[in-house]
């Protein structure tokens, strides 16, 4: 989509600007706490500015590996997944991508994905071990559509760059709040009556800047829009040319109450779905979250009728939203797709939830280093880690010697 890819390139630089614009403020906070009076806010920014030109250059060269690791993510080879890597090899060529996306998964019981690379030539997918247990083929092959759509419209590379500085003004954050509480009495009690005054102006300012700057920059997150999830679906949809795929995978994410071990503020926005935490449930969309409600993304879906193009979606999310979303220029260059009717009944040779639980834990233990190793006298499977390959000799169930 022009108008998308256009607009990300525009935010990319206002998110670079306005995240280098907080840090170096909260460099400057730093900066007068640790040693009060100007020269202390001058150091304070330029250190801060050195650590936002470090970090967009980091976010440049390794931002992707950044959040995948966070996220806990382990790359896995066609072997090891056959099925996630088809289906993520035939949304790629369908989406025309120069380069196949690497693929990684998350071993984690909550249902989700994402997508994250500096550009469409580097780009990787990353599904929960939770999501392919739950999803068939084709409701899997709607979500893989969705990220790769990300990785088309350039929302990974703008999603990186705003995750990584927003971390960045966190940690600062931080720092400050607990240099204020430890240093600021010691400080104090060196201090003049004649300079309390000052510092006591200063230290609630600071204060107040280290309070108010994360949640500045968490409101520059969300101004990112979340257009972006509704043009992924559009897009996913293109691909699939099976909106019913990606709307019955988002139903069942929506109904999914897994808390996810991955609810980093960082890389929360990034998912297919928000990431719930322990004790929590999904509610209904609020102005400060990260993802539009399920629910409409799932009846816009539903109400593209027998297309599967740009065009249907648009005339859908008009008709379940009263909005616009697709840019004219998208449109007019978009042709007409129809969409494969809607497919019943479950063939025999499907595998069930556990099977797939199953294939998608081997495949994370195997990305981890796991060996396996089968026991020719009992028939019995091993798995074992990396530092006790040596170690295992002889099969713990009959004692025959592997």
């Amino acid at each position: 989509m022009w108008e998308q890819i256009r607009s990300n390139r525009l935010r990319s630089a206002f998110v670079v600007a306005a995240m280098g614009t907080l840090l170096v403020l909260m460099g400057m906070a730093l900066g007068a706490l640790v040693s009060p009076g100007r020269e202390g806010m001058v150091a304070g920014a330029l250190v801060a500015l050195a650590v936002w030109l470090v970090l967009w250059v980091v976010t440049l060269a390794r931002g992707d590996d950044i959040m995948l690791r966070i996220a806990g993510a382990r790359e896995i080879e066609k072997a090891d997944h056959p099925v996630l890597f088809n289906v993520v090899e035939e949304m790629a060529i369908a989406a025309q991508l120069g380069v196949m996306p690497r693929v990684f998964i998350v071993d984690d019981p909550a249902p989700n994905a994402f997508a994250t690379g500096r550009d469409p030539n580097k780009a990787a997918v990353s599904v929960t071990t939770g999501l392919l247990e739950i999803l068939d083929r084709d409701e899997l092959q709607g979500v893989v559509a969705h990220e790769v759509g990300h990785v088309v419209n350039r929302d990974v590379a703008l999603m990186t760059t705003a995750g990584i500085m927003m971390g960045a003004i966190v940690l600062l954050a931080e720092i400050g709040m607990r240099t204020l509480w430890f240093g600021g009495r010691t400080r104090r009690s060196r201090s003049s009556n004649r300079d309390g005054g000052a510092e006591a102006v200063i230290a609630v300012a600071m204060i107040v800047l280290m309070i108010l700057a994360p949640l500045l920059a968490q409101l520059i997150y969300l101004a990112l829009s979340r257009r972006r999830e509704f043009l992924a679906d559009a897009s996913g949809a293109l691909f699939t040319r099976y909106p019913e795929g990606l709307a019955s995978a988002l139903e069942k994410l929506g109904a999914a109450t897994h808390p996810q071990a991955d609810t980093s503020r960082v890389t929360r926005p990034m998912y297919i779905v928000r990431p719930l935490a322990a004790g929590e449930r999904r509610a209904a969309t609020s102005w400060f979250s990260t993802h539009p409600s399920l629910a409409e993304r799932i009846r816009v879906l539903r109400s593209m009728g027998g297309g599967a193009d740009f065009g249907a979606y648009e005339r859908a999310f008009r008709a379940v939203t009263g909005r616009r979303v697709v840019g004219a220029r998208s449109l007019a260059a978009a042709g007409s797709v129809a969409a494969q009717p809607p497919r019943h009944g479950t063939p025999p040779e499907r595998p069930t939830p556990r099977q797939r639980a199953r294939e998608a834990s081997d495949a994370f233990l195997s990305a981890s280093g796991y060996a396996r190793r089968s026991c020719g006298q009992c028939g019995a499977l091993l798995k074992i880690p990396p530092r006790l390959r040596q170690r295992v000799q002889a099969c713990p169930r009959c004692g025959a010697r592997l």
